[in-house]
């Protein structure tokens, strides 16, 4: 999974499958549920750490899931694989905007809307009608008010997969939503351009405050662990000097941790996906 991941850490998955629609993901769940078989769903994978003992059972890649398609009356419908500067691009060419904010989050639409992404105050679901799941073998659709979500989180059930989400978007002047664009895609290029492969921000912000400061201030910045670090650009990246496991990153957060508990008493949280099995 290393080869599948942004943090470029994580043993073998036992299989790894690629379907190319709605359908195809369809018939490959049932087809590993009949026989038994675990399985979970990536999309890019940003965003996550898999243990260096890898997954057993399936991984299922979305990334063909990449069409996007204009709904009419300022709705478009983004499959979960679509990369968050191709959702909001494609909405600038029609006159679309209101979600500038997630394009420079690395991703996908799925995994910002699995997280409730966002920036600036911002979360995409604010912009979200509906979204599409697969849920014990069905296609369904719910809209957003059946939805439990909140600050950097949506609530499903077990084993649902994201397929797609229909947004809401504003009428909105191209060239604004290209400075938008700009503005935010030339932020993250100075706050968030690491220059080692990362996950983005390791940690979610507490209530009121920045996690990169809590870490800054109990003396985190450029904190090791094997081939893991913290970010000398920013204390709440944490990223592969080279040669790192998931073992270093799950060491060095929890290093993080203790140390942003006894300086401040919180407790941070990981904002990343931690899956599979230890070594």
């Amino acid at each position: 999974m290393s080869r599948h991941t942004s943090l470029k850490v994580g043993g073998p998955a036992d299989l790894f499958a690629i379907p190319e629609d709605a359908a195809d993901l369809q018939r490959l769940i049932a087809q590993l549920s009949s026989a038994g078989l675990p399985w979970m769903a990536v999309g890019r994978g940003y965003n996550l750490l898999v243990k260096d003992g890898g997954i057993r059972g399936a991984v299922v890649s979305l990334e063909k899931f990449d069409r996007i398609e204009s709904q009419g009356d300022g709705r478009i419908k983004a499959e979960a694989g679509a990369e968050n500067l191709a959702v909001v691009k494609f909405g600038q060419k029609l006159g679309l905007g209101g979600i500038g904010f997630i394009s420079g989050i690395p991703g996908t639409i799925g995994g910002a809307v699995r997280m409730n992404a966002g920036a600036y105050g911002e979360g995409i679901l604010e912009r979200a009608v509906c979204i599409t799941l697969l849920r014990n073998g069905e296609i369904r659709e719910f809209c957003i008010n059946e939805l439990d979500y909140g600050y950097r989180r949506l609530s499903l059930e077990a084993g649902d997969i994201l397929i797609s989400v229909l947004l809401k978007l504003e009428e909105r002047d191209p060239e604004l939503t290209e400075a938008e664009i700009g503005t935010d895609l030339e932020l993250r290029r100075t706050k968030h351009n690491v220059g080692f492969p990362s996950a983005g921000s390791f940690f979610k912000n507490p209530r009121g405050q920045a996690a990169w400061r809590l870490i800054d201030a109990a003396g985190m910045r450029g904190a090791t662990v094997g081939g893991a670090g913290v970010s000398e650009l920013h204390g709440n990246f944490l990223v592969n000097r080279g040669g790192a496991t998931a073992a270093d990153f799950l060491g060095l957060a929890e290093k993080v941790k203790a140390a942003v508990f006894t300086s401040c008493g919180i407790l941070l949280e990981e904002e990343v996906r931690i899956v599979g099995e230890d070594l």
